[in-house]
């Protein structure tokens, strides 16, 4: 969200001419109000609540008495502002009453049932307060906590510095009302993916300009070997809408798996409509993923939907994440067959599961065993994290070899279930 609000320094100029009138032209609120909420999301309501809550404030500046509660009316048929001072009907539960002679020695403050001191009444005011008794003289049916109404005549002039008062209040007020409609907004897109520009680059976070706010691409959450200049278009997962005194700010990633997901739910209409399901994502950004997709329809193949002819779907993927590989996988609840497949692209002669440690012991060729384990381990390493058994790697007449990596490997990934339209 913009830092500043210009609407709210040119507002009363437009709306109206605040040294001399209380009068404002009606065409020109109207164009005004469909400006705010067409641009930037802002309801009709809480501009006219923030010019009011202004008025009142130039008001209570210029002319009202000290304590006055002052509300001021706009009346959009008639196009004039009204002016009102509140006040509230109270009695002696409410309210304490000074008498002659109170202040000589303070009482004892009183005490709850559990003995803590209970906050004294506040003292009446006559111009915030109303008596009961005085109050039913004006509206019979009266009660304690009722507010009564009293109009104000309006002024035809206000100075300078209740002019500048009144602008730093409609400014603060479409401020927060602007952050309201932003939060609404974002976090009803949460979950999904979102573009910009690069703004800046910032002690390793890339902040990425949004239109109405600012995002945070943090560096945990960027895809190694990346880079970015400024006023480039990125995209990136939006996983946090963040609140902060300097603004909104939405947390971008494109290293969680959920960006891969959406990624592929973009090119690949079956993922879309959830006919093809991610069950399990093993995922080192920017490097290589193994992605275990399962079908609702039995005439459709998960995989194949996935790749798209020619590899053209899986190519769009892998390019915007600047050439990870992905290797795509069809979900089996048995395991053997699981682990057989996710470690692909080595041809696997055997699985021994052991149920109690949770590990399984493959038997591979000696010209696949570096296939399986891949390049630093990579390979066993993500077939580890995708089926979340602990796989130790065995050449057919060789010794063991106990990949590091897999043991105690995490459960798989799974892609939170994300709600479509």
């Amino acid at each position: 969200m913009s830092g500043n609000c210009p609407e709210g320094a040119v507002i009363f100029y437009r709306i109206y001419k605040i040294k001399d009138s209380t009068m404002f032209d009606l065409k020109v609120m109207n164009s005004v109000l469909g400006e705010l909420e067409e641009e930037r999301g802002i309801p009709r309501a809480k501009v006219i609540e923030a010019i009011e809550a202004a008025m009142a404030t130039a008001y209570k500046k210029e002319y009202a008495k000290k304590g006055q509660v002052i509300r001021a009316h706009i009346d959009l048929s008639a196009g004039t502002t009204e002016f009102q001072q509140i006040k509230t009907v109270v009695d002696d539960t409410t309210v304490r009453f000074e008498e002659e002679g109170e202040d000589a020695e303070p009482a004892e403050p009183k005490l709850d049932l559990e003995g803590n001191p209970i906050a004294p009444l506040p003292y009446y005011n006559e111009e915030q307060h109303i008596k009961i008794e005085d109050a039913k003289f004006i509206k019979r049916d009266s009660a304690v906590g009722d507010e009564l109404v009293f109009p104000l005549e309006a002024q035809e002039s206000y100075g300078r510095i209740a002019a500048q008062t009144a602008k730093q209040v409609i400014i603060q007020k479409i401020r927060e009302a602007e952050k309201v409609s932003v939060v609404a907004e974002y976090g009803a897109r949460q979950g999904e993916i979102i573009s910009g520009t690069v703004q800046r680059m910032e002690r390793g976070n890339i902040y990425v300009d949004l239109g109405r706010a600012t995002g945070i691409l943090p560096y945990e959450e960027q895809i190694p070997g990346e880079r970015y200049r400024q006023g480039e278009r990125i995209r990136g997962l939006l996983y946090q809408v963040e609140e902060s005194p300097r603004g909104i700010y939405l947390r971008l990633s494109r290293a969680k798996p959920e960006f891969l997901v959406k990624l592929f739910e973009m090119e690949a209409p079956e993922a879309a409509a959830k006919t093809v399901v991610f069950k399990a994502i093993a995922r080192e950004a920017g490097s290589r993923s193994k992605v275990a997709v399962a079908s609702t329809d039995p005439h459709v193949d998960p995989v194949g939907s996935l790749v798209g002819q020619r590899g053209v779907r899986v190519s769009t993927v892998t390019s915007e994440l600047g050439g990870e590989k992905i290797d795509l996988i069809e979900w089996n609840e048995n395991p053997k067959t699981f682990i057989e497949e996710a470690l692909s692209p080595a041809r696997v002669l055997g699985v021994e599961l052991d149920e109690e440690e949770h590990k399984a012991t493959i038997k591979v060729a000696e010209d696949q065993q570096s296939l399986a384990i891949g390049r630093g381990g990579q390979n066993v390493r993500l077939a580890a994290k995708l089926t979340g058994w602990r796989i130790d790697i065995q050449s057919v007449g060789g010794k063991p070899i106990d990949a590091v990596e897999g043991k105690d490997a995490p459960a798989p990934v799974a892609p939170p279930p994300i709600a479509t339209e």
